[in-house]
């Protein structure tokens, strides 16, 4: 069972996806709907707002402790920043992925673009990956695998049942991304 944090951000992009597939998917508002999901979604959206909520609705610790025992999770720009151990220089809100992260780095709304991205790991040429008010990976730990880079920045990258993208796949439609996910 897929969990989607539905607390904030655009999680119900993701929901085409997950029926593609024919994954059951259950939307997480509350640490009780966190039972049965071996796996969690946290879109994208506002990082400083999904904070916010995920200590309103008590799911912070929660969620670390199930990623601590091993469910697989997957952050989308905004879920990415949630998960990263710092946060402009500062401590992330959750700090389960060894990354630094600088918020907004590639520019505001009006900076949005989509950049073909080549993906060995996922068997993609040329990918559309859409930015949107997109985060940049700073400094990594050597626990982190790097599987696509923008340049010179990761921009999907992987530790254990972690992975962080710091675009939108959901806003394509191909669900390769999902695919992935769910082997992991």
């Amino acid at each position: 069972m897929v969990g989607l944090l539905a607390i904030q951000g655009a999680f119900q992009d993701h929901l085409p996806h997950l029926q593609a597939l024919g994954v059951p998917y259950r939307l997480v508002l509350s640490a009780g709907d966190l039972v049965g999901c071996d796996r969690l979604i946290i879109p994208g959206g506002e990082s400083t707002v999904m904070n916010k909520f995920l200590r309103a609705y008590k799911l912070a610790g929660p969620i670390k402790d199930r990623i601590a025992n091993g469910m697989a999770v997957w952050g989308i720009c905004a879920g990415a920043i949630v998960l990263a151990e710092k946060v402009d220089d500062k401590t992330g809100p959750l700090g389960i992925l060894e990354v630094g992260i600088r918020r907004n780095a590639y520019g505001r709304q009006l900076a949005s673009k989509a950049v073909r991205l080549d993906i060995p790991i996922l068997g993609r040429k040329q990918f559309e990956a859409i930015f949107i008010r997109a985060p940049r990976i700073v400094q990594w730990s050597e626990q982190i695998l790097i599987h696509c880079r923008m340049g010179r920045d990761p921009v999907f990258v992987q530790q254990e049942r972690i992975m962080a993208t710091c675009f939108h796949p959901e806003l394509t439609g191909d669900s390769v991304f999902h695919r992935f996910f769910m082997e992991l």
